[in-house]
């Protein structure tokens, strides 16, 4: 029996200070230092639970680890396909169990050589953080950091290069970081065409609101479930006239299919807030994630989602199950040559 080639594992930090587009940090003051208390004691806009409020943010400067995991087949001079994981280093199939599924799926020819980018979160946690303020933005911003601050570091520091061709990116994500890899592709289907998710949080949990937007990643597949937003003095986004903003189809209905292959799961027992302040219709994790395949469905899209049964939030028996064949199913068909 061969031993399977081992990939190397190359890292290095960044700081907020050094950021175009994530400068400066954002830092929350939680009291006691207990995880998420501000947003748990948060208030929320009078008769509008879906609008939370947090006041104990602040600008500050955050440091984070991101891993380059290069295969043992990579050929120096070849530009590479890659895979995006997003919170690196809270759990493994995001770092090391990522990283070994590669060695193991590479070694015996069911994935390209591929780089993987594990890239750590800015800090902290849900609305009022920095890690909820980059995975939970439903827009572009993310993926253009990616693209024009963290791929130049990865090619400059460790001398790959890196595919240009979107079939050959791929991004994967874990709760908020799974929303992340959905809105990666979607903003951006030039730059990310295979998106990986485990409890991806499609709920609505973007913060400051934006009233164009108000359901957050809710409104990826369902239409925004609370009261009219006022466009005026929302976060300090004001309008010229006061008016009330239409909450808008779905953004997955109202758009074209996109070149986009998914593959997401989501638990029996995953999230649903049970903060009476946020019973706003649309923090139930469970939900959102069959809605979004019902939607993807409809749309004809290219996806696989995985109901696990008796299964809680990002739950690492069911990645440890099921990462190598999702990582098989995203790659499927890429690099096959068409019949002439």
């Amino acid at each position: 029996m061969h031993a399977v080639p081992r990939g190397y594992v190359y890292n290095f930090t960044i700081s907020s200070n050094t950021s175009l587009i994530y400068k400066p940090g954002i830092i929350r003051d939680d009291a006691n230092n207990c995880l998420d208390a501000s947003v748990y004691t948060a208030p929320t806009r009078p008769s509008n639970p879906s609008h939370i409020i947090i006041t104990t943010s602040h600008t500050g400067t955050w440091t984070r680890t991101t891993e380059v995991y290069i295969p043992a087949q990579y050929q120096r001079g070849t530009a590479a396909p890659f895979i995006v994981a997003q919170d690196g280093g809270l759990q493994p199939a995001t770092s090391t169990q990522l990283f070994t599924v590669l060695d193991n799926l590479i070694a015996e020819h069911k994935l390209p050589p591929m780089i993987a980018i594990s890239i750590a979160p800015g800090g902290q946690d849900a609305q009022g953080s920095e890690r909820g303020r980059e995975y939970d933005t439903i827009s572009g911003d993310y993926a253009e950091w990616i693209e024009t601050e963290i791929l130049p570091l990865v090619e400059q520091k460790t001398g790959v290069q890196l595919t240009r061709n979107p079939d050959g990116r791929a991004t994967l994500g874990i709760s908020s970081s799974g929303t992340a890899a959905f809105s990666m592709a979607f903003y951006h289907p030039e730059l990310y065409r295979r998106v990986l998710a485990y409890s991806p949080t499609l709920v609505n949990q973007q913060w400051p609101q934006n009233p164009a937007l108000p359901g957050g990643a809710w409104q990826f597949h369902d239409a925004y479930a609370g009261p009219p937003v006022p466009n005026e003095n929302v976060q300090g986004m004001n309008a010229p006239t006061p008016s009330i903003l239409p909450t808008g189809t779905p953004l997955f209905v109202r758009t074209a299919r996109k070149p986009i292959r998914f593959w997401f799961e989501t638990g029996q027992q995953d999230l649903f807030y049970p903060d009476v302040t946020l019973a706003d219709g649309m923090h139930d994790w469970v939900l959102g994630n069959e809605h979004m395949a019902a939607v993807l469905a409809a749309k004809g899209y290219q996806y696989q989602f995985v109901f696990s049964k008796n299964a809680g939030h990002v739950d690492g028996p069911t990645e440890a199950q099921t990462l190598p064949e999702a990582l098989e199913w995203l790659w499927s068909g890429y690099g096959i040559q068409p019949v002439k």
